[in-house]
């Protein structure tokens, strides 16, 4: 047996959506081989991630395979959480605070998101729907959240993404990137409600917070 795991089969497992497998390899790098936790957590759970996330936005593959593949991500994460939690090994890429606004009862996008987000390593809280703008805010200050996203599938919700901005800045939180995305929501409206960002779909979404948490730390 290779003193070094095979991250490639733990990729393809992650993709395939091997929730089982991945959990048991996770387990294994880690406790029986004594792998350091940032790199099966990297190379085997997050570069997985990031190849479904790509194929999803030139699709090749479409939600219902991209959730399976998040169950596997998540069956791996049930045994580097904990540890994450207790060493601080890793930092995540950003706390990421997704919800849908208010008004609104939709969700597939918003998890769809939440999940690919948390393959890319953010840590990720979701308030749900029907959110109002008190509680993103109240929700960013709780967790110290370091970027918003806001979800919308309704014309007349998609509006009040203008009101939670504008609360944001109000409550001296303007500095914490507030993005959107939804079927109605275009790059157009996101830029007149001043927006820091707007992705069209989950990949893209995953692509932008990353760059955004790129330009704040900088």
């Amino acid at each position: 047996m290779s003193d070094r795991p095979d991250y490639a089969e733990m990729n393809q497992l992650l993709y395939t959506g091997k929730a089982k497998d991945i959990h048991t390899l996770t387990e294994r790098y880690i406790h029986e081989w004594k792998r350091p936790v940032k790199e099966v957590l990297e190379e085997g759970l997050i570069a997985g991630m990031a190849v479904v996330g790509e194929d999803f936005k030139n699709n090749i593959l479409y939600v219902p395979e991209v959730l399976i593949a998040a169950r596997a991500m998540k069956a791996g994460m049930k045994i580097i959480r904990p540890i994450l939690s207790e060493s601080g090994e890793v930092q995540p890429a950003g706390v990421l605070l997704m919800g849908t606004v208010k008004g609104d009862l939709h969700d597939i996008g918003k998890n769809l998101v939440c999940m690919m987000a948390e393959g890319a390593g953010f840590e990720v809280v979701d308030i749900g729907v029907d959110a109002n703008a008190e509680m993103f805010i109240e929700a960013v200050k709780e967790h110290q959240a370091t970027i918003l996203g806001m979800s919308a599938l309704l014309t007349t919700t998609m509006g009040y993404m203008a009101k939670v901005i504008e609360e944001m800045g109000a409550a001296g939180l303007g500095h914490i990137p507030c993005t959107v995305g939804g079927a109605p929501v275009t790059q157009m409206f996101a830029d007149e409600i001043g927006a820091d960002g707007y992705a069209d779909d989950a990949a893209s979404a995953v692509e932008l917070f990353l760059e955004l948490m790129k330009a704040t730390s900088a």
